[in-house]
């Protein structure tokens, strides 16, 4: 089955919810038979754990763990994404225990008339329900699912703060050993960003790059990109070489954004009087990537590619151009007919001690 790139970051990114709630779960479930000594000896209310019923709570639990990671990437981040922390938990706590309620009125029955090997229409499934409700049991519930959700919440804030390729790049270990990897980067800088941020005011500024970035997401996300860095009003973005190379992906990525940032000209100048533009340098090299950090660890890329890219991105306005990329990058492409690029020149990059050829997208 085909997916889109955007369709498999949101899949990754709500699969990670079912496997907290499926484990949280399964922890629950131990801790509760390590207290009552015996699965035997279970509350009224309480439903006896079986195998069958075991496998039936798993799967009910990653799926609701699913539904909840789906309704929070999909709707309630963007919408709580300008309230601050405490108030984003608090309210949609109160939002998922409503839907919590309704999802234990479907659930539990079903467990219910599975313990009792009857309809679940029967009188005596509902009456158990009816005093569940009542319980000892349904107060322990909720504090589990509660606890599974704040899990869930703090990792989908903390996955949003650091990215999820670092996020589960941590997790795994990957980087606790530096490593070698080929790499390509874009350096793409906001042009006359000085002039602007003088014009708006540091407010409105802020509010302008917010956008401005976010315009950045979709195409990124589509090239297979990931945003490495925000640099004040330069954004950072890196490919593996392979998913860089693949669809033309990094050239894609810079007409994307134009493309995105042109389509909403006309909102860009109703809400701040200016239409915001870019200018970006491509570059292609190894770097070393590794964790790194004693208060505060971060996994960083480190080699002459980044201070390379950089250097080329700066020379976009003395050469009034919008797009710059190395001899290097071009060489990867050399043998794709339906790209042709325009030599620029011969030039020395400042630390570089070899003239380097530059080169530009032939439109």
């Amino acid at each position: 089955m085909f997916f889109t790139p955007k369709a498999k970051r949101n899949i990754g990114r709500i699969l990670p919810f079912g496997i907290i709630w499926m484990v949280l779960g399964w922890i629950f479930i131990i801790i509760e038979i390590a207290a009552v000594g015996e699965t035997d000896h279970v509350q009224e209310t309480a439903i006896k754990l079986t195998v069958p019923i075991f496998i039936y709570a798993s799967i009910a639990v990653g799926i609701v763990g699913c539904i909840v990671g789906a309704i929070e990437v999909i709707f309630l981040s963007a919408v709580f994404s300008k309230y601050s922390f405490m108030v984003k938990i608090i309210a949609k706590l109160i939002i998922y225990s409503v839907i919590m309620f309704f999802i234990i009125l479907i659930t539990f029955p079903i467990a219910a008339s599975m313990e009792l090997n009857t309809s679940v229409l029967d009188p005596r499934v509902w009456e158990k329900y009816v005093k569940y409700l009542y319980s000892i049991t349904y107060l322990s519930t909720n504090l589990q699912l509660s606890v599974s959700l704040i899990a869930a919440l703090f990792y989908s804030e903390i996955s949003d703060k650091v990215g999820q390729r670092v996020l589960l790049n941590f997790f795994v270990g990957k980087y606790h050993q530096p490593k070698y990897e080929t790499r390509i980067f874009m350096f793409a800088d906001m042009k006359s960003s000085t002039t602007i941020a003088e014009k708006l005011g540091h407010v409105r500024y802020f509010e302008l790059l917010n956008e401005y970035y976010n315009d950045f997401s979709d195409p990124v996300i589509n090239t297979l990109g990931e945003v490495y860095q925000y640099i004040g009003d330069e954004i950072v973005i890196s490919w593996t070489i392979e998913k860089g190379l693949k669809d033309d992906n990094c050239l894609k990525c810079f007409k994307a954004v134009k493309d995105q940032l042109k389509s909403r000209s006309e909102w860009y100048l109703r809400e701040f009087g200016i239409q915001p533009d870019f200018k970006a340098g491509i570059h292609v090299g190894e770097v070393t990537t590794g964790e790194i950090g004693s208060l505060k660890k971060e996994i960083i890329f480190t080699g002459d590619v980044l201070n390379t890219t950089a250097r080329i991105q700066a020379l976009c306005g003395e050469l009034n151009e919008d797009l710059i990329i190395s001899e290097d990058l071009m060489n990867h492409f050399s043998q794709r007919e339906h790209i042709s690029f325009r030599p620029l020149g011969t030039f020395q990059l400042k630390g570089k001690e070899t003239n380097t050829n530059l080169f530009t997208v032939a439109h």
